[in-house]
């Protein structure tokens, strides 16, 4: 189930204002291929794109409860409930009637029968609304570690929302403006959690709820990871990490559509893949696995002290190991630079970001996956929040910088004034000042982080910087992965994002987690059982990028054509003779945070100029 998005309003009768919410929902249609609804009353009006993962026949959305000819209560949702056929049973038990196999009536009657309290008993990644005819409020609802999207803008009379900004923004009575703010997120990755880039715009925060009603709104808090002793022993604890996370796979292989997962040959791919195999064995089945490689990466590849590796070998080393049935998709450069993919991307995204090529290879990957007759994807997102996988938490002085890490490693290695800025008018990030403005929210998250009393510095640190990658960071990489998947029409799941699975690693000691003095300690030990040796040995890479100098020309021909056209709307906050001089350099734009600082210009000006945004600074 892909998408939502709806409009409440207290002064005007929207049954009338069909037409407003088939436009909004059309914005989201790639994200819903398999069907459109649009339910009207008096005080509200909703629309859904639906994405068929269960009940493909009967598990059309908005659905409807009527009583006496009186409409009771209206949902819709996008995600999946994943424990909605255990609530089915409990709800039918008290007196609940079905009429189809969807998780969207099960969200309906559960509400119905706890009221917001239902929120607790949801589990899976989802974003839902219920309509209460008899209170006349909204209720909107957002999975706990956010997965699935949900923005919502407040206007004087009630409230616009849906799964993405676009949506809201076909609303006329959204302005389509960018802040200060909103610039300061580009140009840091803070990932703030009730912050979009759009002026007036929020987003749910994940875990939270909101009730829409005619006094106003309220904003709850429903779950949140909790500090508590960890009393358990070493091999207990591996023990434990494994069936969380066996159990957690189990539950994201619940679909009646067809399922696959994504393999990079790193460890937290490769895990799930391993025991997603093993428990679809247990039918006869095998796993369906996807790895993306660049064309002549090979003779392109150039170890550094993040990526002493290319992914190849070692994906082929699991396939080998599990015999999944796989399909390595391979990009040419070419495709990663045409103009029709990179703007699916932003489209996709809503927004710029420093990633580049990182975004065009995951959306052509996702791409080339819903062609293999795929609906559902498993992914290994989130193993690095939990594990402490990513390099800057474990260096001295990049994870003590008093900011955001990923924002620390680009100030220490590349003296960045912010991710991907470096072009920019010295004025204007003055202006911004998007170091600070990092720094301040980094303090607001981690001042957030829950403790035990009396825990000591170095625990309290590495659980302040656990806490702020499956808040702000998580908050950019599940709409990273998330979005560009959706954009194609699948549903991406990570089991990583099991609740009880991050509650269970959040307050695991340092020690342990770190046990064998290598990242990710815990998991190699959980994992290792189904998994080649060379993937369980393998130090940790990230995401690859492409390094064929056919790419780096083609972001060249951009940023000259952008610079010879005296209409781009970014061309005003660049420093002209700064990208004048990074196009002459003979240095090239390989490095990955030269890239960005072309990258996010030529992003920004696609997004101000086909969003028509204004920008008030």
């Amino acid at each position: 189930m892909s998408a939502i998005t709806g409009w409440v309003d207290w002064s005007r009768d929207l049954t009338r204002e069909r037409g407003t919410v088939l436009a909004m929902a059309a914005t989201t249609a790639l994200r819903g291929p398999d069907g459109e609804g649009v339910w009207t009353g008096p005080r509200v009006a909703l629309g859904h794109r639906r994405l068929a993962v269960f009940d493909p026949e009967g598990g059309k959305q908005p659905v409807a409860l009527e009583h006496d000819g009186h409409t009771v209560a209206v949902a819709a949702h996008s995600g999946s409930i994943l424990n909605h056929e255990e609530l089915r049973g409990t709800l039918s038990r008290r007196g609940h009637r079905f009429r189809s196999g969807g998780d969207t009536e099960t969200l309906l009657h559960a509400y119905l029968e706890w009221g917001t309290g239902c929120a607790q008993r949801l589990e899976g990644t989802f974003a839902g609304v219920v309509w209460d005819a008899r209170r006349e409020e909204l209720f909107l609802v957002r999975d706990r570690l956010g997965v699935e999207p949900l923005v919502y803008y407040p206007t004087a009379t009630g409230l616009v929302f849906g799964s993405e900004a676009k949506a809201v923004l076909a609303h006329p009575l959204v302005p389509a403006e960018v802040d200060a703010e909103g610039l300061r997120e580009i140009f840091t990755y803070s990932g703030t959690p009730h912050v979009t880039p759009y002026r007036g715009m929020r987003r749910l925060r994940a875990g939270h709820h909101l009730v829409a009603g005619r006094d106003g709104t309220r904003l709850t808090r429903y779950w949140g990871v909790d500090a508590a002793e960890h009393t358990d022993d070493l091999d207990t604890t591996v023990d434990t990490v494994r069936g969380l996370l066996e159990e957690s796979i189990e539950r994201n292989l619940r679909t009646d559509a067809p399922v696959g997962s994504l393999l990079s040959g790193g460890l937290d791919s490769s895990g799930v893949v391993g025991l997603a195999d093993r428990e679809l064995r247990k039918s006869g089945r095998r796993i369906r696995t996807f790895t993306v490689d660049f064309a002549r990466h090979a003779e392109n590849f150039q170890a550094t002290d993040t990526r002493q590796s290319p992914d190849a070998p070692y994906a082929a080393d699991v396939v080998r190991h599990l015999d999944t049935d796989h399909t390595g998709v391979v990009l040419d450069p070419a495709e990663l630079s045409d103009e029709v993919a990179r703007w699916q991307v932003l489209r996709a995204k809503d927004c710029p970001t420093p990633l580049g090529d990182m975004n065009t290879s995951l959306y052509l990957l996702a791409r080339a996956v819903g062609e293999r007759d795929t609906k559902v994807v498993l992914t290994g997102e989130a193993a690095d929040s939990l594990f402490h996988g990513v390099a800057w938490n474990r260096d001295p002085v990049e994870s003590r910088m008093d900011t955001f890490p990923w924002v620390a490693r680009g100030v220490v290695r590349d003296d960045a004034k912010g991710l991907g800025c470096g072009l920019f008018d010295e004025s204007l990030l003055k202006d911004l000042a998007p170091l600070d403005y990092a720094a301040q929210r980094y303090r607001e998250s981690v001042a957030e982080a829950p403790h035990l009393p009396g825990t000591p510095d170095e625990e309290r640190h590495m659980r302040e910087l656990c806490w702020v990658h499956l808040t702000n960071f998580m908050e950019n990489q599940n709409g990273h992965t998330e979005r560009l998947f959706k954009a194609v029409g699948l549903e991406v799941r990570m089991p990583y994002c099991d609740h009880r699975l991050v509650q269970y690693a959040y307050n695991l000691p340092w020690a342990m987690q770190n046990f064998d003095g290598r990242e990710k300690s815990l998991l190699r030990a959980a994992v290792r059982h189904v998994l080649p040796r060379s993937v369980v040995e393998r130090r940790k890479t990230p995401y690859p990028v492409t390094l064929d100098p056919g790419y780096e020309q083609a972001l060249r021909n951009e940023m000259h054509a952008l610079l010879d056209d005296p209409q781009a709307p970014v061309l005003p906050l660049l420093d002209v003779a700064a990208v004048r001089r990074t196009l002459k350099d003979p240095e090239g734009l390989n490095r990955w945070a030269r890239r960005a600082n072309v990258e996010l210009p030529l992003q920004l000006n696609t997004w101000l100029r086909r969003y028509g945004i204004r920008l008030v600074l």
